[in-house]
This record gives structure tokens, C-alpha cells and sequence, in this order.
């Protein structure tokens, strides 16, 4: 048997990429058939990709092409019948819109839409792009993009969505929902396996069973487990990097003990091991290359002496309840916990040489509670009220061990956070035609801080988490906002609708527990003070017998924006974070997001996105030249591509008593910055992914071949430069190179 020396992986599984690329020719280019009506069942192929999509965008259920928001919207079954197994497999694919892994901590999400988004993994900075599971905002952004099996939807909504959903929203939001079981019985197995060009093999098994326990309940439960011997290689010793286990544990129940009430209850649990960052070293910005070893940035190559690790656990509990009250009106309650801890260890030089190694433990734990109230008055009114509660609690401690161990820094901090909201939206048909919107929030926050700065604890080991570090900064501040909204929407047929709304998004201030500045009063750990979008947008959502076309052109004005800047330092890390408010922006761009069924078995999908953005003024020394001036108003906003779009075409071909459904996507990303003073970049982006899924018509089997990153682009999370002391060069953090594999699953009824 023919097998390759590095990874002891049969070469014959490698031509999976030419037979999947050959069946995608017979079935996309091939000669079209007439429609599988009676074969191919509901929301399968084509069919799935066609499907409207329900939305809860307004904290309603409402057809996706009714509701006057920028927004794409993926159901059950297109999430996988384009096989999205985390956040990030949509990154690339929505207009103005990147879901990315930050790189440095597995799992931390480092989201930007319309120009908005943040370079740090830092626990304490607030997001700009909010993620909303079950109707539970997260608080933080740490263990968000981790394998997410069994979704019910997964929504994005472009844009800020301050009065419905509140704080740190400025972008727009990822709400995601998990099936509940149904009232008819459901089991499920499902297994693949995947390869990699530069590592080992990556397995997935995953069993559903859910169905009525009574006739007032219903329960299930979802077990997942992934074992991946990691996608990469390291060139300093030769094994397969990247590896990560993974358990996901998720029971659910819905109990309705009378018509009027419905009661979900939802629990999660998950449970990570793997490695750390695959730190690659290559030239910079500035030209310098890195030392010792330096990489060509266009590929996988790496080379670093400590693999580290990282493990996360973290509980979530979701408890809903939905009652009806009077004839039109329902109160829901949502209830929300969250524990989550952490540890991560990195090669943060990226050199097969010991000159930075980091250590990091983090917790975090939040409750929250919305109560709101829906109600439609006079067949024209619909009124949405209520009131939220979140409490937050963070502690971070970080260890830096410099140069083979001659020397450390420990520091972090803890956080705590209060946030109190009340809301009110209506919309009011003022005729067949029109309808106008209007909405208010106010919330008041208060935030305590804890701070010991890396830079002040040198060879003086301890732990902010054990209680054990002094912390040289204590303090509490607090922020009230008002965040309006004002729209209207106009029914030129049943098909055909334009919109206009005003929105306000306000992102929290606060503080930063990863201080390593000298600089502790003017490059210290805060407080800095609240950020506020105000956007504009005007929209038209069309619809027709094969499908849909969307567009939308925005502006908007942000005043106090929140940047994360690295400034030099004279420490040994040679460098510091620093988080002020740089200034006001203005930006605007243009966005198309379209579906057509080109015949009854082949479908077409589409999107487009234009951005472009500026400092109308700055108040900050963003570039760290020593001047405040025009330099820094030039400046691009971080992870903000000018051009995203993508186009995909997914077909339908019956095959006796079976289905074969293709798909074929291209999508395309503009480089960018990946940081705020514009000294490190993220690279150009053309993806390919391609898939072949066989259906049996019993509805019980699927059996399927699949390719994600076919060119096999170069990506990283985040790209840092490194100090002269550290040699120079990046440490940017890869992320996944191909994959290809096949998929099983068997649904027992």
C-alpha cells in the first residue's frame, strides 16, 4: 500500500478533491433534468438553498423577506447541505461581513461587519458584532467559534442593533438557535472524516435522539464528539499540529402544560483539548524577516518549539417561557447562565527558539434575564416591550515567561459588570402601504475593574485568579446610553418592498486587563469612555417565483470610536496594547444578497460588498509617530475589506432511487489591515468549496464527499509584529489549510 511518509495517511484518500471536482462537472455543467419532485423530498439539494428562511430579527418570527433589516439567514437545512460546522465557514460569503477566529486563543471570535470589528483577545474589550444563542447575549467573546452542531438557524444581521438587542451591537449581530425537540420521535447518527495536504486526520461523531416524552412534553438529547489530529505540521519536530478534542453534550425539553404556555428548556455543555497557535514567522511590514526561521506568508510552513495548549469547559443554561396572554398579546422570559473557564498556553515568538511563551487563565461567568412583551393592537400596531438585566463577571491572569525563563510578567485583572435596559418598538401599518417604525432603548452600566499590569510584576510571580497578585489600579466607572430608531417600509406589491431606517448602536467603555505599558497613567488600563454609531440605510428586498434579490446602501457616523493600538515599549516584550477612543469615523458602503432557481434542479447563489470608511477626526496618536495629524485620519479601519462577494451553484441530479445534490462556491475577499495603525495585514482571500451529497429517497441515508479551501489560501487570525528582541518577523496565527472528506448519516425515522 502506498502510504506517505509524514503522516502514515493512504495516498488514495488524497484523490478525493478529483473525484469530487469530476462529479461536480457531470452534475453543475451536465445536461439539466426535469424536477425531482416526488424523489428528492422537502428541503433537500436545491430545494434547501431555495427555502425562505424565518427569522427572528425583531424578536419575532416574521418571513426573512418582510423585515426592513440587511440580513442573511440560514435555515437547519441549509446549514447543511453546506456543511457549516462553525461560525467560520460562513466567514467568507456574506457581503461587508468577516467571522474569524482572533488565532492567538482557539474559539475567540474576532467578528467584523461594515467596517466594525476589533484585532485583540483581550477578554475585557466588549465586541463590536454581538452573538445571541437561544435569545442569551454573550458577554464575551471567548469560546464562541467551537464545532456548533444541531442549529436551528443561524442569522446575520448587518448593521446596529441597539434597540431590540442593547449593548456592544454597533456592527450588527449573530443569533444563532438550537433545535428544540419536535412532538414526532427523531434519531440521528452521523460520522465523517477529514484530511488535510499538511496534517493528520480529523473525525466527527455526533447522535441525536429527541421526541415526546407525554403529550405536554417533549425531550432529546444531542451528543457530539470531534478528535482532530490537528491540519498542520510543524517543521521544528515534525508532527502534526493543530489537534483538538472536543465534546458537546446538549440535552433540551419543551414542556406546555396548557395551549397558553410553552416552557424550552436548553443546556450545554462543552469540554476542549488541543494545541496551541500555529504561530508562523514570516517578513513584515516593515520588510524585516523573521529570525532564526523565516516562512514564505503563502504557505502552511511553521516552525515553533513549544506546541502549548489549550482547554476550555463551559456550561450554559437557556430557560424560555412563552405565554399567551389575551387574544393577540405573549410574554416571554428568557433566562440565561454562562460559566466558562479557560487555559492557554502559546509560542508567541514563533521561532523554534525560547524568546516568548505565554500562559493565560480565564473566567467568566454571566446571568442575565429579558422579560418583553408582543402584543398586535387593532390589527396595525405591533407593540414589543420590555425590560433587561445582565451581570458579568471576568478575571484574566496572564504569564509571559521571556527567554528561556530568565525572566517573567504577571498580571491581568478582574471585571465586574452590571447592565440594566428597557425597551420599546413598535410598527404601525399606517396603510396597505406603508408602514412606519420607531423604537427607544435605555441602559445604564456599571463596570468595577481590578487591575495588575504585566509590566509592574517582574520576576515577582503570582496569580490574579488565586488572589495572590496586587493590583495597581482599582477602580469603577459607569455609562448611561440612549439608543433611538426611526424607520419606514413601503409595499410597492406583494413581491417588491423598500425600506429606510436611522439606527444608534453604542459599544461599552471599559477597561483593559492586559496592561504591559511603562506608561501606566497615559497608556494605562482606562477606563475609556463609550463608543456610538449612528447608521443610515435605504434597502429594497424583492421576491419572485425563482427566488430573491436584496440590496441596501448605508452610512454612517461614528463619534468616540474605540481602538486597540501596539505601541512600542522599552520592555522586554516591546510592546503594549493600548485601548483608547481615537476619534469620529464616517463610512458607507453597498451590499446585494440574492438566491435564483435558474431551473426547477439548479440553483444560483449570489452576493456583493462595498465599504469604504475614514477618521473625520482623531483625538489619539493612532500610528504612534508622536503627532496627532493627518497621518492618523488616513489611517483604514482594521478588518475592513474594501470588496467581499461570492456566487455558488448548487444542482440536483436523480440517480435511480437516489438524490445527487452539488454545490460549487467561489468567494472572494479584499485584503485588509488587522490592526488599527495599519503595520500588519491580512492577507487576499479566493475560496473554493465544493461538495457532492447522495440522498436515498427513504429519507434515511446521505452519504457525501466535500472539499473546503480547495486553492488552499493562506489565512491567519491576526498578524503581529514582533520587537528586534523577539526576531523580528510576525506572529501570525494560521488558520485552517484544505480539507477534504466524506460524511455518513442515518436518520432512524
Amino acid at each position: 500500500m502506498n502510504r506517505d511518509s509524514r503522516s502514515g495517511i493512504d495516498v488514495s484518500f488524497r484523490v478525493v478533491p478529483v473525484v469530487l471536482l469530476a462529479g461536480l462537472l457531470s452534475g453543475v455543467l451536465g445536461v439539466v433534468t426535469p424536477a425531482f419532485a416526488e424523489n428528492a423530498g422537502p428541503n433537500r439539494g436545491t430545494s434547501a438553498i431555495i427555502e425562505e428562511v424565518v427569522v427572528t430579527a425583531r424578536k419575532r418570527e416574521e418571513r426573512q423577506q418582510e423585515v426592513p433589516i440587511s440580513l442573511t439567514a440560514f435555515s437547519a437545512d441549509q446549514i447543511e447541505a453546506l456543511k457549516i460546522r462553525d461560525l467560520t465557514d460562513i466567514s467568507i460569503g456574506m457581503p461587508n461581513v468577516s467571522l474569524d477566529q482572533v488565532g492567538t486563543s482557539r474559539g475567540t471570535a474576532n467578528f467584523s461587519i461594515r467596517g466594525l470589528g476589533i484585532n485583540s483577545s483581550i477578554i475585557s474589550v466588549d465586541p463590536t458584532v454581538g452573538v445571541v444563542i437561544d435569545g442569551v447575549y454573550l458577554a464575551v467573546n471567548n469560546g464562541i467559534i467551537f464545532d456548533a452542531p444541531g442549529l436551528e438557524s443561524i442569522q446575520v444581521l448587518r448593521g446596529p442593533q441597539g434597540v431590540l438587542f442593547g449593548r456592544n451591537l454597533v456592527g450588527g449581530a449573530v443569533l444563532i438557535n438550537t433545535m428544540k425537540p419536535s412532538e414526532q420521535f427523531e434519531a440521528r447518527l452521523s460520522t465523517s472524516l477529514e484530511n488535510s495536504d499538511e496534517g493528520g486526520l480529523n473525525k466527527y461523531y455526533s447522535g441525536t435522539i429527541a421526541g415526546p416524552v407525554n403529550d405536554s412534553l417533549s425531550a432529546g438529547v444531542l451528543v457530539f464528539y470531534n478528535d482532530d489530529d490537528g491540519p498542520f505540521t510543524n517543521d521544528f519536530n515534525g508532527n502534526d499540529h493543530g489537534a483538538i478534542e472536543q465534546l458537546v453534550i446538549r440535552p433540551a425539553a419543551v414542556w406546555k402544560p396548557t395551549e397558553d404556555l410553552e416552557i424550552i428548556a436548553r443546556y450545554e455543555y462543552l469540554d476542549t483539548d488541543g494545541d496551541g497557535a500555529a504561530g508562523q514567522s514570516h517578513p513584515n511590514t516593515r520588510g524585516l524577516p523573521g529570525s532564526p526561521v523565516n516562512h514564505d506568508p503563502d504557505g502552511f510552513s511553521f516552525s515553533i518549539d513549544f506546541p502549548g495548549e489549550q482547554q476550555t469547559e463551559a456550561h450554559r443554561l437557556t430557560l424560555e417561557a412563552n405565554w399567551n396572554v389575551g387574544e393577540n398579546g405573549t410574554i416571554t422570559n428568557i433566562f440565561g447562565w454562562r460559566d466558562f473557564e479557560a487555559f492557554s498556553s502559546g509560542d508567541i515568538d514563533a521561532q523554534p527558539v525560547h524568546r516568548f511563551h505565554s500562559e493565560e487563565w480565564t473566567e467568566a461567568e454571566q446571568t442575565s434575564n429579558e422579560l418583553r412583551y408582543n402584543t398586535v393592537i387593532m390589527d396595525r400596531l405591533n407593540v414589543t416591550a420590555g425590560v433587561y438585566y445582565l451581570d458579568n463577571d471576568v478575571v484574566l491572569h496572564e504569564r509571559r515567561i521571556l527567554f528561556g525563563g530568565v525572566q517573567t510578567q504577571d498580571g491581568g485583572g478582574k471585571l465586574y459588570v452590571e447592565s440594566l435596559g428597557v425597551f420599546g418598538a413598535v410598527d404601525y401599518d399606517l396603510s396597505e402601504r406603508w408602514t412606519l417604525s420607531a423604537g427607544l432603548r435605555f441602559t445604564q452600566e456599571e463596570k468595577k475593574a481590578e487591575v495588575t499590569s504585566l509590566i509592574l510584576n517582574i520576576n515577582n510571580p503570582c496569580r490574579v485568579d488565586q488572589g495572590t497578585c496586587t493590583a495597581d489600579l482599582v477602580d469603577d466607572d459607569d455609562w448611561s446610553s440612549w439608543a433611538p430608531m426611526a424607520g419606514a417600509m413601503y409595499n410597492v406589491n406583494d413581491n417588491l418592498r423598500v425600506y429606510g431606517n436611522w439606527n444608534r448602536g453604542f459599544r461599552s467603555g471599559g477597561y483593559n486587563l492586559r496592561n504591559t505599558a511603562v506608561d501606566t497613567v497615559n497608556n494605562g488600563p482606562g477606563p475609556f469612555d463609550q463608543e456610538q454609531i449612528d447608521s443610515f440605510e435605504v434597502g429594497v428586498k424583492s421576491e419572485f417565483s425563482r427566488g430573491f434579490l436584496n440590496g441596501a446602501v448605508f452610512y454612517a457616523e461614528g463619534q468616540d470610536i474605540q481602538r486597540v493600538v501596539l505601541r512600542p515599549d522599552p520592555n522586554p516584550t516591546g510592546g503594549a496594547q493600548i485601548i483608547k477612543n481615537a476619534g469620529d469615523t464616517e463610512y458607507q458602503g453597498v451590499e446585494l444578497d440574492g438566491v435564483f432557481d435558474l431551473t426547477d434542479n439548479l440553483a444560483l447563489t449570489t452576493n456583493v460588498g462595498y465599504f469604504d470608511g475614514e477618521y473625520t477626526s482623531v483625538s489619539f496618536d493612532i500610528n504612534g509617530d508622536g503627532v496627532i495629524d493627518k497621518v492618523d485620519r488616513d489611517l483604514e479601519f482594521a478588518r475592513a475589506p474594501k470588496w467581499t462577494y461570492s456566487l455558488g451553484l448548487l444542482h440536483d441530479l436523480p440517480l435511480g432511487s437516489w438524490l445527487m445534490s452539488s454545490r460549487l462556491r467561489y468567494a472572494y475577499r479584499e485584503d485588509s489591515f488587522a490592526d488599527d495603525d495599519n503595520d500588519s495585514l491580512l492577507p487576499e482571500l479566493r475560496i473554493i468549496d465544493a461538495g457532492i451529497d447522495f440522498y436515498s429517497n427513504d429519507g434515511h441515508w446521505k452519504v457525501g464527499v466535500f472539499g473546503n479551501n480547495l486553492t488552499n489560501e493562506t489565512k491567519w487570525g491576526i498578524e503581529v509584529l514582533l520587537s528586534p528582541g523577539l526576531g523580528n518577523g510576525t506572529f501570525a496565527p494560521l488558520q485552517e489549510p484544505r480539507r477534504y472528506g466524506v460524511e455518513l448519516t442515518y436518520n432512524f425515522f
